[in-house]
């Protein structure tokens, strides 16, 4: 049902929150840091479990896709929350922070296209083969 991909959803952003705030109090920050980031890729390494044993049917998908749409807005209103200018005039480290992250992102761009292998989208079809998908299995 739609409604387990939305719960596992829900729960993946609880703990990416409760993980951030973690991280901001340990570094001395009174903010959530990477929440929403922890969240995204708890997310991502749950569904992939979840798709490689099967246990993770179209329709559970369908809760997650319509809020993985959502995504930039619930991160514009979480940065939103941010005190920006009090991080920059407290001094250079916030700005070397995220010129450094840029610059890591940048750099793993071609890495992690690499890990996917082909391109999903042009996959190779063949007329005298089963198909290459198995269907998913119903809730």
């Amino acid at each position: 049902m739609i409604i387990y991909g939305v719960a596992i959803l829900s729960a993946c952003l609880l703990a990416g929150v409760f993980v951030g705030d973690l991280l901001g109090n340990l570094i001395g920050v009174q903010a959530n840091v990477g929440g929403v980031g922890f969240a995204m890729l708890l997310l991502i390494f749950i569904t992939d479990y979840l798709r490689r044993r099967k246990a993770f049917c179209e329709i559970s998908q369908m809760g997650i896709g319509f809020w993985s749409a959502m995504y930039i807005p619930i991160v514009v209103a979480m940065a939103a929350q941010q005190n920006v200018v009090a991080a920059v005039s407290g001094g250079p480290a916030a700005i070397l922070a995220g010129v450094l992250t840029a610059a890591v992102c940048v750099a793993l761009v071609p890495v992690i296209a690499r890990v996917g292998g082909r391109s999903a989208t042009a996959p190779e079809t063949r007329s005298d083969t089963a198909p290459a998908i198995a269907p998913e299995k119903a809730c």
